[in-house]
């Protein structure tokens, strides 16, 4: 099983897609409650810087948490079920050699190792699944989450535009537009993490 199935991303796409929809949604009310907009007669613009937010806001710092011990707990559980599974293939081979078994022992105990595999295989494709729910999950609230609180905090600041800064993506940005800080310490203000639940350990079968 490959390591980065279960890499947890940073998701910086996300929160791109979280700060600039917020523009288009405020745009979109405003049309719906103007019959004829008004012109801005200045453009209002400030930007934010990606990265910072997803190592600065709890709440994404908690999910990436969460997402690696899942991750990591995966990873476990298949490498052990392939160790268990390697050992009785390379057991057999070597009774083989010894000719300890009838053919009709042999036979069997070859398809029930082909059968252990199987399940091996559908046990890893399903929990690469369950796995990528859970992070198609924390992205949608991570982007309703974002969203949510640029539409309350542009309610009062008006912005025009609030550009996402990740990387080079913006050749270059003055400073003085940077609301970075204030967009993160909102969020975290704002962010209530949801109580913890004990997980009942499951064992595979």
């Amino acid at each position: 099983m490959k390591k980065n199935i279960f890499t947890v991303a940073l998701l910086a796409a996300t929160t791109i897609s979280a700060l600039t929809s917020c523009n288009k949604s405020q745009n979109a009310d405003n049309q719906a409650n103007e019959e004829t907009p008004a012109v801005p007669t200045e453009l209002k613009i400030a930007y934010v810087e990606v990265d910072s937010i997803m190592t600065q806001y709890q709440f994404c710092k908690d999910y990436t948490q969460i997402l690696t011990k899942k991750g990591q707990n995966i990873e476990a559980t298949i490498q052990k079920k392939a160790q268990a599974l390697q050992d009785a293939a390379g057991n057999f081979q070597s009774k083989i050699q010894q000719n300890a078994y009838t053919r009709e022992q042999a036979e069997a105990i070859q398809a029930n190792l082909q059968k252990q595999n199987m399940d091996l295989q559908n046990l890893q494709q399903r929990l690469s699944s369950e796995f990528q729910n859970e992070q198609a999950k924390y992205n949608e609230a991570l982007h309703d989450s974002i969203n949510n609180f640029l539409k309350i905090y542009n309610k009062d600041k008006k912005y025009s535009i609030i550009f996402s800064k990740s990387g080079d993506n913006l050749l270059y940005a003055d400073k003085a537009y940077d609301i970075t800080k204030e967009i993160i310490a909102g969020l975290n203000k704002a962010y209530k993490p949801a109580p913890v639940k004990k997980e009942t350990e499951k064992k595979d079968k």
